[in-house]
């Protein structure tokens, strides 16, 4: 059959790229790039495939252009998005909903034809003057029950480098896939840039359509804006799940060792700068991802791939000490990106680096000096709050042998963290599956951080820490996500951690390093080897546990003292977070009403507790009863 896009397409395409496209065999994809080379009318177009010539391209075109800039470590390079352009823009990401389709008060929506004409609109003509780059990817193992094809345009070849190291090449398993195979799409372009940053933020627009599984983004560079395989994707990955059974999750995978050479695999979801990425890197441990997981029933097992195969991680306060392995990698030869970070004599620096910073240098606001302030008269900071690195996992020392697994890895546990300066214990074992489900996942708050444009300290509710990403009503989410496990005869063991709790003077409880101990113990209690303390919202390690385990993996004395202050029961907190997340509940639409019976039993036990002990329930006076 004569395809009418592939024929513009020859015409229009250097002859290389034409064939990449024709040896490409889709002619959905042949109208995607055909479309875009119409709509955006770029100068010239770069098809790439899965050769490493196409990568050093695109690799060589950053630096070229001045999106990147060479450091004085081989492999190292820094990008800049700009003063205004540094974190998820939530305001102006928006779903495209047809008429009649309303997925619950938590979305930021606008109707379909309304968003498509405005985005459209902004992106016509977007790219003249520029090379337009198209990138094929895969989402988890290639050759996968997990594999989700993926096709990027963008304008920006930081973007495209990025991504080089984030994702699996997809233009071979397009190839081999045959004509009509789903995909996901992400059409970006950073629009007009003034001193290599974004002029045009006003335009700043990220536009979800689920109908056709594609995104838009214009007039951002930042990489949770632009990268359209990350949290873009999710949205896509989350609505594909649902409806076909299986989650798309905010989660990291590890390995975490055990007893006689034991390890066990282990998902983690937290808001970001939570503790996630180092909770994923926790030295011993072994790293299938630390970002988003797609988890799927196999064989009576929950088993998880990871959706990437780099890191885009938050760079702030990771050092030798609490962080070896990331600084290792940060600091050795390698392909890395920095971003955002201060910037002086050919070194990158970022705040909690753990070394003393330069005065002056370069960052995101230009040239900086110590004391420099912006428009406001608020002083900026060297490096970024929400500066990144963006590495391949390979180039860590504790990389998983089964990240390439194509079954994926058997998650026996999973564990919700958020930033909690008040409430919740630093680890705590839910009853079952669906108590950990409500209370742990889809209770989880956090106090906001610089990864997200607005306020920071603000306590907001966040869900499996993927409220932000969640393409379907709050009670589909949840019922399909009680459903996914529980019929199973041994579904992952659920666990809450809160690594932020602080004393009345407002000094954290836990170290840094505490988080080890919190893993181990989760290790052993997968496996049955240690018991635990009943409290009204989970269980708790025993203190001789705890005692041991601070002894053997931080060579620390652990005290009572430290016990009963870390794992006492905060009763009156733990009752107003109930009416929090009840209040929020109850304004959506169809949740499942045991989300409601559970909450409530909750509550009748902390009540009891309160009436017994106090509002403060210490461990002695449950294990007294």
């Amino acid at each position: 059959m004569k395809d009418e896009n592939l024929e513009y397409l020859e015409a229009n395409l250097e002859p290389e790229h034409h064939k990449k496209m024709a040896e490409l065999g889709q002619s959905d994809m042949n109208r995607f790039v055909a479309e875009t080379m119409k709509l955006c009318k770029p100068a010239t177009v770069f098809i790439a495939t899965d050769s490493a010539e196409d990568r050093e391209y695109v690799k060589a075109k950053a630096l070229e252009l001045g999106e990147e800039f060479e450091l004085a470590t081989a492999g190292h390079t820094y990008h800049f998005d700009g003063i205004k352009d540094q974190g998820r823009d939530k305001e102006n990401t928006r779903y495209l909903l047809p008429p009649n389709v309303h997925l619950g008060e938590h979305i930021n929506f606008m109707p379909r034809d309304e968003g498509l004409a405005e985005v459209l609109g902004i992106l016509d003509g977007l790219m003249a003057g520029k090379e337009m780059i198209v990138r094929f990817y895969c989402l988890g193992p290639r050759s996968s029950v997990f594999s989700q094809l993926c096709c990027q345009i963008t304008d920006s070849f930081y973007v495209a480098h990025s991504e080089d190291l984030l994702y699996r090449p997809g233009y071979e398993e397009f190839k081999s896939a045959g004509d009509g195979v789903e995909h996901f799409r992400f059409l970006h372009s950073a629009g007009r840039l003034e001193n290599g940053v974004c002029a045009d933020i006003d335009k700043r627009r990220m536009f979800i359509d689920l109908v056709d599984n594609i995104v838009y983004s214009t007039n951002t560079q930042y990489g949770g804006n632009t990268m359209g395989l990350k949290k873009l994707a999710m949205r896509l990955g989350i609505q594909k799940g649902l409806k076909e059974g299986w989650l798309t999750e905010h989660m990291f995978i590890v390995g975490v060792p055990g007893r006689n050479g034991r390890k066990t695999y282990m998902t983690g979801a937290y808001p970001s700068m939570c503790g996630k990425t180092s909770t994923a890197m926790i030295q011993g441990q072994s790293i299938i991802g630390d970002d988003i997981a797609y988890l799927k029933k196999i064989g009576g097992d929950v088993r998880a791939v990871n959706v990437e195969c780099g890191v885009f991680g938050i760079i702030q306060d990771v050092n030798p000490e609490d962080d070896p392995d990331i600084y290792a990698a940060l600091t050795s030869p390698n392909e890395i990106i920095f971003s955002n970070v201060l910037v002086s004599d050919g070194k990158p620096y970022w705040l909690g680096m753990g070394s003393e910073l330069p005065g002056k240098g370069l960052n995101f606001s230009g040239e900086w000096t110590s004391g420099k302030t912006d428009a406001n008269g608020k002083a900026i900071d060297p490096s970024h709050k929400n500066a990144r690195f963006t590495l391949k996992l390979d180039s860590l020392k504790n990389y998983d042998e089964n990240i390439e697994n194509p079954e994926g890895v058997p998650v026996k546990a999973m564990i919700f963290g958020g930033r909690d300066t008040d409430t919740s214990v630093p680890v705590e074992q839910s009853f079952d599956w669906v108590h950990g489900v409500i209370t742990k996942g889809a209770s989880l708050e956090s106090e906001t951080t610089a990864a997200t444009l607005g306020a920071e300290g603000v306590r907001e509710f966040n869900p499996m820490s993927n409220l932000d990403f969640l393409a379907a009503s709050l009670d589909t989410y949840l019922q399909k996500y009680l459903e996914f496990a529980a019929v199973l005869s041994k579904p992952p063991k659920i666990f809450g951690v809160n690594y932020f709790l602080t004393d009345s003077e407002g000094r954290y409880l836990n170290s840094m390093l505490d988080k080890k101990v919190w893993m181990l113990w989760i290790e052993e209690r997968v496996h049955e080897e240690v018991g635990t303390l009943t409290t009204p919202t989970g269980m708790i390690p025993l203190y001789k546990d705890l005692m041991r385990l601070f002894k053997d993996a931080l060579g620390m004395e652990y005290s009572e003292a430290q016990y009963k202050e870390q794992f006492s029961v905060r009763v009156p907190q733990q009752l107003a977070k109930i009416e929090r997340i009840e209040a929020i509940y109850r304004q959506e639409w169809g949740i499942p009403e045991v989300l409601f019976t559970t909450l409530d039993e909750q509550r009748k036990r902390l009540l009891e507790a309160r009436a017994e002990f106090g509002d403060l329930v210490t461990p002695l006076m449950l294990a007294q009863r």
